[in-house]
């Protein structure tokens, strides 16, 4: 399963800032793109969703059970 959310940021030789969610599940990861904005003084050209967008979160529990079930 999934690890700690995060957010990858890369700044290329020529200036270039990109940034990519990791482990941020649902459209939570549209939550970032101000906070990124705002620290890095910067807008948002071009953004695109991760595969972790359709990946759906699993209750603690649940997860739990499966475990003890197998």
């Amino acid at each position: 399963m999934g690890g700690q959310p995060r957010i990858v940021v890369t700044v290329t030789s020529e200036g270039v800032v990109s940034a990519e969610t990791r482990d941020v599940l649902g459209d939570g990861c549209l939550d970032y793109i101000a906070v990124l904005e705002d620290l890095l003084a910067a807008r948002t050209v071009r953004s695109a969703y991760t595969a972790d967008r359709d990946r759906a979160a699993v209750p603690e529990r649940q997860e739990q059970r499966d475990v003890e079930r197998a």
